[in-house]
């Protein structure tokens, strides 16, 4: 449920079932029977060859777990030190395991973050949604410039690698050109001492980074 709500969130349509099992490494037919129950209790849509889709009740109960996942992570960084890369797994396993009390303590102590450490909206208790202007970098015209707001979460090695090229949030980008035969997005990064870089992103930066428009 999660997974489809993610999907939506970031533009997508429903979700095939395919990709729900490449996502959380299991059969087909595994997703398949869970896609059963969770359409009998009202929680989804399941139309074949059309995807999956939440119903109003699903939405409620995948963004409360996307508040749940988000929230451990920022507390997981903040509080305990961890990486960016290190907390999705991490989180994927508190997430079941708290408590409503603990997570109201966590929201607390953390000063009721509006995003979590790679830039995603975290979810507030009514379910509503911080505001998170960044485009895909797949979408940016070359010669448009921003910073980046959110980095997807989903493949640490590809964070520790964004790591690697200095390219974190609030890093500033401009987009020179797209190199589809190589497969690399060519930007100039700017340091903090206002000198910029040229980088070549890999091709699945495209769809992993968002830049919020700047002034320049």
């Amino acid at each position: 449920m999660k997974l489809v709500w993610k999907a939506g969130e970031r533009g997508g349509a429903g979700l095939a079932t395919r990709d729900i099992a490449a996502a959380l490494k299991v059969s087909a037919s595994t997703v398949s029977g869970n896609l059963r129950k969770l359409d009998r209790d009202g929680l989804i849509e399941h139309t074949p060859y059309y995807g999956v889709v939440l119903t109003p009740l699903g939405q409620q109960v995948a963004v409360a777990m996307v508040r749940r996942h988000r929230l451990i992570e920022t507390f997981l960084v903040q509080r305990l030190g961890y990486g960016w890369d290190e907390v999705h797994a991490e989180a994927e396993a508190l997430e079941h395991a708290v408590s409503e009390t603990f997570l109201d303590r966590v929201d607390a102590d953390l000063g009721h973050p509006t995003h979590d450490p790679h830039g995603d909206p975290i979810p507030r208790a009514d379910g509503s949604l911080p505001d998170s202007p960044g485009a895909l970098l797949g979408t940016v015209e070359p010669g448009s410039c921003g910073i980046v707001d959110r980095v997807s979460d989903d493949d640490p090695s590809l964070l520790r690698y964004f790591d690697e090229l200095g390219v974190a949030l609030g890093t500033h980008l401009r987009v020179e050109q797209v190199r589809d035969y190589a497969g690399v997005i060519a930007v100039a990064r700017r340091g903090p001492d206002g000198a910029e870089s040229l980088v070549d992103l890999p091709a699945a930066a495209a769809s992993a980074i968002w830049l919020a428009p700047d002034d320049d």
